[in-house]
């Protein structure tokens, strides 16, 4: 799910099956290019204190169970601590801000509640420390210098609940950073374009094996959804659609994914078209 507003946090809901976390931006520039801040990675040999021997799940009710690892170091007494990993591109992203929120809603204000910060180390990991034993609804990264955050999440769920127990470290799910800096070039936004044959077109993103996209169908100006178009794989950098679109207003997302299936980089969430069902103009 992407989440933007300064203050206020406004949703565009995508389907489950290819949310993978949450972003919210402080400023007011929609394609804002996320640049890092810091691009520094631990040497390969480093052993991670945060390695885990079962990794973080998620639970039906949205919790997150901890993953099991080393501790960086013992809560003191009464507290709880959080470790977890920041990656961006599958290497460890250094000296990114991490928030453990008490309160989180994504629809409006974000982080709230009791709200505790830490940074990652040059392997990418971070150790949040004293937090009072409870539930918390907010475990998010910054995206190096923007004012993009990316949920710490497991498995298909865009935001959790963490529980924090007395005497214990919970191990987080690694957090994988992602840009908003992937150029779509066409449809563009505004275009008014024919039912049949229409072209999605994007820039190459460094280091990505392959792209997806997908078009949204905004219902109330009678576009429908076509399943087929949504969270399309794609290995070259377009794709001619082969089937029409009903007359109506859509919105077009592409996003670049590494080797590993990790998502490095998507477009604009607010590039829309109109399908005319005439000639395209």
């Amino acid at each position: 799910m992407s989440l933007k507003g300064k203050g206020a946090v406004v949703p565009i809901l995508l389907l489950a099956a290819f949310v993978l976390g949450c972003k919210f931006s402080g400023g007011s520039n929609s394609n804002q290019t996320a640049q890092p801040a810091n691009t520094n990675t631990a040497n390969a040999n480093t052993t991670a204190a945060n390695t885990t021997a079962s990794p973080a799940k998620s639970e039906a009710d949205g919790t997150i169970t901890s993953g099991t690892g080393v501790e960086k170091e013992k809560p003191a007494a009464g507290k709880g601590n959080v470790q977890g990993k920041v990656l961006y591109n599958s290497q460890p992203a250094a000296g990114v801000e991490v928030k453990l929120c008490e309160k989180f809603n994504q629809y409006f204000g974000g982080c709230g509640g009791q709200t505790f910060t830490a940074r990652t180390d040059s392997a990418g990991e971070y150790l949040i420390k004293d937090v009072p034993p409870g539930v918390y609804e907010g475990l998010i990264a910054k995206v190096f210098d923007t004012g993009y955050y990316v949920f710490a999440t497991s498995g298909l769920v865009s935001s959790a609940k963490y529980k924090i127990e007395e005497g214990r470290t919970f191990f987080a799910p690694d957090a994988n950073l992602f840009k908003s800096d992937l150029k779509l070039l066409s449809p563009k936004a505004g275009a008014k374009l024919g039912a049949d044959n229409i072209e999605v077109k994007w820039g190459p993103y460094p280091e990505a094996a392959y792209y997806k996209f997908s078009i949204y169908a905004d219902t109330s100006t009678e576009a429908k959804t076509e399943y087929d178009f949504i969270n399309k794989r794609v290995d070259g950098l377009s794709y001619v659609l082969d089937k029409p679109l009903a007359p109506g207003s859509y919105t077009c997302q592409v996003s670049a994914y590494n080797g590993s299936d990790v998502k490095l980089a998507e477009s604009a969430d607010d590039i829309k078209f109109t399908v005319t069902g005439g000639a395209a103009k």
